[in-house]
């Protein structure tokens, strides 16, 4: 299956590499890239060297020079034609994100979904780009501001969601005139050369510079190369706190703009008023969904007293009908974890949550026999624990569900729910219109983003994505998050035969 699918899309399961065009690949060390799902080898992809990296961003800075002259609606169509190549390809990609990062077949071909609707939500922007006129205290003078493309992005992706985080990333700053430089993670460099490949034919058809888009494929140590870069005025880093914070104080040393997407505490407020069937929906969804390895999963869920015990038994009747296997299989609702670290990673905070104190309601193993040979696939838990227990406080990349019960009124659900270092998603399940708006209010949830009636996850990319604290500040995909990807400018126009100076201040000349 796996070669037909990267034959498909232009492939093979070879040494393959990065850099900008689609003949001149790195030279410095393979990267295995192995599947969750059954632990085949996928293929080696070649890492770029230092040297590499060095042409490769002049490229891009050769493409930036000319790319920025082209009107924004001529980019834009740019990006309705990857659009359109994607959706060509749609259903092989999906599989090939499926197969090489471990989430269900229905998720892998929605993550090519969002790549469209963003490219979509793009070119409509790229006829938007708009500053803001505003009135001089001089006579005869105007002022306005307005936009202008930064340069060259650099993008640091995860594993997660190997391309839609990067499409979020490329659509808005290719529309804003900027070029791309992207780093993906080393466990999934498939899906990446796959998107890369489609990028560039795009470019190719158009006649524009293939330095427009180039990847870069190795570990730690090239993202590390993005951030020391001056060349490069943007990194946008999506991953861990840990990953982010390095590449924030790298950035910042040299006076750069770093975009920050990192991890999540989410929870869920469950209050008396709550429909019961959408809380266990909602739960269930979040905490599962990509085996709980999303940055919006659900790892908290917060419960009033009222209705705790009917809560906590729906979730056990839900989580016993759960059918994990092979992701490819469309009767499967839960997939592997990305490797057997993160399969150590989950059986070390469930025996930390037996340390604390933490009693389960679920308890997951590691899946063992025919179909699981990889050793990557776990049973989701759900453990009843202290909201101030050291586990809850930290985020685990697995599907690790904590119920915590709260008393009194949603003001106390708010405040268990805050009380972490991270900031990214939240929801609260009501039908009382008084606990929906507290927690949307400026003194309710102190989230980027915040739910009601919905669960964690499932963003739409009309809006902006992103978390405060510890997630980072970061904002990408819809509503103004373009400007991150463009530079500020206010100018003011004197159209009088006079030069009259502000705050009345005269020269005798």
């Amino acid at each position: 299956m796996i070669a037909a699918l990267l034959k498909e899309l232009g492939l093979e399961a070879e040494a393959l590499g990065g850099s900008t065009g689609l003949e001149h690949f790195g030279s410095g060390e393979s990267i295995s890239s192995f599947s969750p799902v059954d632990g085949k080898t996928i293929g080696q992809v070649s890492t770029i060297t230092v040297e590499e990296y060095d042409r490769c961003i002049d490229q891009a800075h050769e493409a930036f020079l000319a790319f920025r002259k082209i009107p924004a609606p001529k980019r834009g169509e740019m990006v309705r034609q990857l659009g359109e190549a994607l959706r060509e390809k749609k259903n092989a990609l999906g599989q090939l994100v499926s197969y090489e990062m471990g989430k269900s077949l229905q998720e892998g071909l929605g993550e090519v979904q969002e790549m469209i609707d963003i490219c979509d939500f793009a070119v409509g922007l790229s006829r938007q780009l708009h500053g803001l006129t505003m009135h001089s205290e001089r006579p005869n003078h105007r002022m306005y501001e307005q936009y202008h493309p930064l340069g060259i992005v650099g993008i640091i992706s995860a594993f997660n969601f190997p391309v839609a985080v990067w499409s979020w990333n490329t659509a808005l700053a290719w529309i804003c005139g900027d070029v791309c430089v992207w780093k993906p993670s080393e466990k999934t460099p498939f899906c990446a050369l796959a998107c890369q490949k489609i990028a560039a034919a795009v470019f190719a058809a158009n006649g524009l510079p293939e330095g427009i888009s180039c990847l870069i494929n190795g570990d730690a140590e090239v993202g590390k190369w993005l951030a020391e870069d001056h060349r490069i005025p943007l990194v946008s880093a999506t991953g861990s706190i840990p990953m982010g914070r390095s590449v924030a104080q790298t950035v910042a040393a040299r006076l750069g703009k770093s975009l920050l997407e990192l991890g999540g505490n989410n929870a869920i407020i469950v209050t008396p008023s709550a429909n019961i069937k959408t809380t266990i929906m909602g739960t269930v969804f979040g905490a599962v969904g990509t085996a709980g390895q999303r940055c919006t999963s659900t790892r908290r869920l917060i419960v009033h007293e009222s209705v705790y015990d009917q809560i906590k038994n729906g979730l056990k009747q839900a989580y016993g009908q759960l059918k994990i296997g092979n992701p490819l299989d469309e009767n499967n609702h839960m997939g592997p974890l990305i490797d057997k670290a993160a399969v150590a990673q989950y059986t070390q905070a469930q025996q930390a949550v037996e340390e604390q104190g933490g009693q389960w309601v679920v308890k997951g193993n590691i899946c063992a026999g025919e179909g699981f040979e990889s050793g990557c696939y776990v049973q989701p838990s759900i453990a009843e624990i202290d909201a101030d227990a050291a586990i809850v406080q930290t985020e685990t990349f697995a599907p690790l569900l904590y119920l915590i019960k709260y008393e009194g009124g949603v003001e106390n659900a708010i405040e268990i729910q805050n009380d972490v270092r991270q900031g990214l998603s939240s929801a609260i399940i009501t039908q009382n219109l008084q606990e929906s708006e507290t927690f949307l209010s400026h003194w309710g949830s102190d989230c980027g983003i915040a739910n009601v009636n919905i669960g964690t996850s499932g963003a739409e990319i009309g809006g902006a994505f992103g978390g405060e604290k510890e997630t980072g500040g970061g904002r990408e995909s819809g509503s103004d998050a373009w400007k991150v990807y463009m530079r500020r400018q206010t100018n003011t126009l004197n159209f009088s035969d006079d030069l009259p100076l502000a705050q009345g201040i005269n020269f005798d000349l």
